[in-house]
């Protein structure tokens, strides 16, 4: 069964996706303080660093932006220059930039933008000056592959471009025609108030949780949804009524307590025990769990589990069940960047393979893009994770830890 949990107050929007009562996904958000990652400003560069071939950009928030040259240039290779300019020469202080943020501020750094420009939507992303269509890579059927490349080439005109997401498989062309005018709409906003506004200003604000919850957790197999008060309800109701008409899973209201709908489906215990530094295993086994600013390190133990049959299938077991649980974390606590997994020694290269292929197969569920590169010489898993938001679930762990 699959259910999805929203509980909002004053102080904190939060969502969870359980499958068979095991967490899968969590988003929590302070009400007060939202990413960013979405929005788009007209901004001002302010300085240019041609020794980092970067810019920053003010716009309008506490920390100036920064912005790489390749993210200036243009991303279609045919029309990029055949030696690559150097920053100063595509930008210069003063300059007024449309820019999209792809990464929150984080400690001292500022946030880093962009010139190309996506807007998701639920089955696709629209580019509006990309001038490709592209299939989501977890897409593997070569006939929707195909379906979906051609219907993508009569949705985009003059210079546009779209991606076509995991979701987007087995969907009409009215549902596809319908999310590519809407994003287009969004983005014709944002070109029009950029003409009318002076930098540093906001041109659009990505959507609220709720509404990226329900666009990128929501899908026809949630079986019920559960939210923590009856205005709530109307709420999702009404969002359901616009993205999925013809669908009517089973919404639920719980009496509204702090943190009642999310303790209730033991969400809580099963966050303490994702982000603690040693997890275990249901076999006995444990992971520990070490984060760094460069990169992840997760180390895999036997624990207390001895096995059944030989040392060689103990170890696997242990490898297994941890890659599995491995991928669900990355997840859930959002980690990104490098991440080295350290398996138990196995003897038989056959168990190595199929440990790759569980991890290979898994990250295919996540939402970020996630690349599997395999065992290094020295026998340790090396994968690495993109990360767009500083995820505030940590600290909001802390908070509810000390109440």
């Amino acid at each position: 069964m699959k259910q999805l949990l929203i509980h909002m107050n004053e102080a904190h929007t939060q969502a969870a996706l359980l499958v068979d009562g095991q967490l899968t996904e969590f988003f929590v958000e302070q009400t007060t303080e939202r990413s960013l990652v979405g929005n788009f400003y007209k901004g001002i560069v302010q300085n240019v660093l041609p020794g980092m071939q970067a810019a920053f950009v003010d716009i309008g928030i506490m920390k100036n932006a920064f912005i790489y040259i390749d993210d200036i240039l243009d991303p279609n290779m045919d029309k990029q220059p055949r030696e690559k300019p150097t920053i100063s020469q595509v930008t210069y202080p003063g300059q007024e930039l449309i820019v999209q943020v792809v990464k929150d501020p984080f400690g001292n750094k500022g946030a880093r933008v962009t010139t190309h420009y996506n807007l998701a939507g639920r089955w696709l992303v629209y580019m509006p000056k990309a001038d490709y269509i592209g299939i989501s890579k977890k897409v593997v059927d070569e006939h929707e592959k195909e379906r979906l490349k051609q219907i993508g080439t009569k949705l985009i005109s003059n210079g546009e471009g779209i991606i076509m997401r995991t979701a987007a498989v087995g969907e009409t062309v009215e549902s596809l025609q319908a999310d590519v005018d809407h994003l287009r709409h969004i983005w014709e906003h944002v070109a029009d108030t950029s003409n009318k506004a002076q930098a540093p200003h906001l041109l659009h604000s990505e959507e609220q949780l709720l509404q990226r919850v329900f666009r990128d957790l929501y899908r026809s197999d949630v079986d019920e949804i559960c939210v923590s008060s009856p205005e709530l309800q109307e709420e999702v109701q009404l969002i359901m009524q616009l993205i999925a008409p013809q669908e009517s899973p089973n919404i639920r209201s719980y009496v509204q307590q702090q943190h009642a709908i999310i303790s209730q489906f033991g969400v809580h215990k099963q966050l303490v025990s994702a982000f603690g530094r040693k997890i275990p295993l249901n076999n006995g086994g444990y992971i520990i769990w070490e984060e760094t600013e460069a990169l992840t390190v997760i180390d895999v133990n036997t624990g207390k589990f001895v096995g059944h049959n030989n040392l060689e299938d103990t170890l696997y077991q242990t490898n297994a069940e941890a890659a599995q649980l491995i991928v669900r974390l990355l997840r859930l606590r959002d980690t990104g960047g490098i991440i080295i997994i350290d398996f138990i020694d196995m003897e038989y290269e056959e168990n190595r393979n199929r440990i790759f292929k569980i991890l290979f197969e898994s990250v295919k569920f996540d939402g970020a893009k996630c690349v599997v590169f395999g065992w290094t010489r020295l026998g340790l898993m090396e994968l690495t994770r993109k990360k767009a938001r500083d995820s505030y679930t940590s600290k909001y762990l802390q908070e509810i830890q000390l109440k």
